[in-house]
């Protein structure tokens, strides 16, 4: 029981602090800085969407607003078996260069991506949601790292900001991705990322395999893969795509399931990830990802440890109630109000979280249950800017 208590306890701290003081440490020490130049090879974008007529003129609009020569980019919109006006918006902009690929039936973003990249004639692939919305310069961003032949792919840095009357689940994000951020820009910093932003992504297209169309993590297995080839993934801060965090802790606790259920699909398929002579960033991987699948489990040997060591002397008697005290503030932050909440309360709440949908998001993986398709956030989670950008993108393309 005392190997169960430290051991997990040691553990539980190297997930949630000390790897990220290791990567930054690392990327202080060995630094690898790739090659940049304002180079302006031919770029697609590529926006995959599902029923998203109410904000894909606003995408567009801002798509065809950023500082990169017109006849140096295109538009893809590939719309996964829509069954509004999202297609019939999206082909007003023809003449602008928009292209419009339909799939006859809902089939998931995977399958969306795949034929998409298929028509794509741009020597880089930019991969992006039709909810954010992108810096003016975030295609010259992502770009310049390509004139580092090393480079197969590039992520941009995804902007949160808590929506107004948001969950504490959703204000916690905001948080959290300024952690995961600053891991991932240390790991840039010596090699690859592990994964990319979904929202803002881009890849050589020669580099791109299409992947199995149950994939649940595409800018996970797309960049891995990429790395496995050899070439470097890169985080990029200055190309910029922004979004509110989720409304809801339905729609935040959604979000995360489908993550973690991804993570050990990916691990189960990608078996090569296991192996340090096959996967050079091993290190990153078993600790970025692999680790953190094993919280729950941490979590419970510890308690379990520490109720049995209890009653041995003091100290352990005073970490079982320093755990009581933890479990008690996850809890009171589900009944305290916005303005009440503070770090001593979210941050507790926030680890519970994760051990809670790490165990559903094994279930759902387990039983096959994690649908690849995705439900659209509803409008009212979308900043008013743009929603108001949207309307006048309806008008101007009316």
């Amino acid at each position: 029981m005392t190997v169960l208590f430290w051991g997990s306890l040691a553990l539980l701290f190297y997930v949630y602090v000390g790897y990220a003081v290791v990567a930054g440490v690392r990327a202080r020490l060995a630094r690898r800085t790739p090659r940049q130049a304002a180079i302006e090879p031919t770029v697609s974008v590529v926006v995959v969407a599902y029923n998203e007529g109410a904000r894909i003129d606003a995408k567009i609009e801002n798509l065809l607003g950023l500082h990169y020569p017109p006849e140096r980019f295109e538009i893809i919109v590939a719309s996964d078996g829509s069954t509004d006006d999202t297609v019939e918006r999206a082909r007003r902009y023809a003449e602008a260069g928009v292209r419009v690929y339909r799939a006859p039936e809902r089939r998931g973003k995977p399958a969306a991506l795949n034929a998409a990249v298929a028509l794509a004639r741009g020597e880089i692939v930019v991969f992006a949601d039709a909810r954010q919305h992108f810096d003016p310069g975030t295609l010259r961003a992502l770009v310049s790292n390509y004139a580092d032949p090393a480079v197969g792919a590039v992520s941009g840095e995804l902007v949160l900001r808590a929506a107004e009357g948001a969950a504490t689940a959703g204000q916690g994000s905001a948080f959290y991705w300024r952690y995961e951020k600053f891991i991932r820009s240390a790991e840039s910093a010596v090699d690859s990322t592990i994964g990319a932003t979904g929202a803002i992504y881009s890849v050589r297209r020669e580099l791109f395999q299409p992947i199995p169309e149950d994939t649940l993590l595409d800018d996970v297995l797309i960049p891995l893969r990429i790395v496995r080839r050899g070439y470097r993934v890169l985080f990029e801060p200055r190309a910029k795509a922004f979004d509110c965090t989720s409304f809801t802790a339905r729609q935040e606790l959604a979000r995360k399931t489908r993550t973690i259920a991804g993570n050990f699909q990916l691990f189960w398929r990608e078996r090569w990830l296991f192996n340090p002579r096959r996967n050079r960033l091993w290190f990153e991987t078993i600790s970025h990802k692999a680790l953190r699948l094993t919280v729950p489990l941490l979590h419970a040997g510890l308690l379990a440890g520490n109720i049995a060591l209890a009653s041995a002397s003091w100290p352990y008697q005073l970490l079982l109630a320093g755990q009581v005290g933890f479990y008690a503030a996850a809890l009171g932050a589900c009944f305290v109000g916005a303005g009440g909440r503070s770090v001593i309360l979210t941050a507790p709440y926030m680890m519970c979280m994760l051990c809670w949908v790490t165990v559903v998001g094994f279930w759902r993986f387990a039983t096959h249950r994690q649908p690849v398709t995705w439900e659209r956030v509803p409008p009212s989670t979308v900043p008013a800017a743009a929603e108001s950008g949207s309307r006048a993108a309806a008008q101007r393309a009316a």
